[in-house]
């Protein structure tokens, strides 16, 4: 028996998943309990009792100048950030990367250009972006669209590239339009790609968001957590970061799943 050729069921996937957060959770109760016996007042490995009372606040009760429920605004606010450049980045990778995988000449004008604002880093460009859109929610959005975009359009501009030309003779063969080279051959094979490119662009977006409300925010999760690190708050820092988490890997389970169902066919062979 090979190791390469076990394959563990559905049922023992999950077990084995679960078993390395499970033991990181109890090397951290370990540790926590440690230092806390060493230290009762120890605020860098807090225990979940200390997190539970900590979060209690900001989960049920409403801030008395807001009137708001500040873990839940936190959330939306980064949420509709994260969701609007997600989405803008979804939409310009289908429409740029189509027309630089079908049409060469498009390829060989805007490729370099392409390639040359993907390699830029995001967050040197974060000051440029408040000088342009102001401290608002639009220079927070930009950030993700430009630290995300181009990647995803390179993705997809050579995936439609390499589709074997067989397709695209036999289509022109019969008839097709480029038009309809596009339309009925590379997007249907395109839209699979996409899905998988925004699961990979998720963990880059919530960087390029957390960043920008660090700096300039007055409510969301990233603008919570550096907030309260001025006062070793590790309490509310580490549920939130857990939750940051947890929020990434729904995300993730659920474009998974919206791949498996409406392309069928694209996952039968990683089955």
């Amino acid at each position: 028996m090979r190791w390469v050729n076990v394959r563990p069921s559905r049922r023992n996937s999950v077990l084995l998943g679960a078993l390395p957060l499970l033991l990181v959770v109890v090397a951290y109760l370990f540790a926590s309990a440690a230092r806390h016996a060493a230290n009762p007042s120890d605020k860098i490995l807090p225990t979940p009792a200390a997190m539970a009372t900590a979060m209690h606040s900001l989960l049920v009760d409403a801030d008395p100048l807001s009137g708001r429920l500040i873990f839940w605004a936190d959330t939306l606010a980064s949420l509709e950030r994260l969701g609007l450049g997600l989405g803008i980045c979804t939409l310009s990778a289908l429409l740029v990367g189509m027309v630089l995988g079908i049409l060469p000449a498009a390829r060989a004008s805007f490729g370099a250009l392409v390639t040359t604002v993907a390699v830029i880093p995001p967050i040197a460009l974060l000051p440029v972006l408040f000088i342009v859109f102001g401290l608002g929610e639009a220079a927070k959005v930009a950030l993700i669209v430009i630290g995300v975009t181009p990647f995803m359009i390179r993705d997809l501009a050579d995936h439609v590239a390499a589709l074997p030309q067989e397709q695209l003779i036999k289509a022109q063969t019969l008839g097709a339009s480029s038009w309809q080279l596009a339309l009925r051959v590379a997007l249907p094979q395109a839209l699979p790609r996409l899905i998988a490119g925004l699961r990979l662009s998720l963990g880059p977006a919530w960087v390029y968001l957390i960043s920008a409300e660090a700096i300039a925010s007055d409510i969301g999760l990233g603008y919570r957590i550096f907030l309260v690190r001025r006062y070793l708050s590790m309490d509310i820092i580490i549920p939130y970061v857990a939750w940051i988490s947890l929020l990434a890997i729904l995300m993730d389970v659920a474009l998974a799943q919206l791949s498996r169902r409406a392309f069928v066919w694209a996952h039968q062979t990683s089955r």
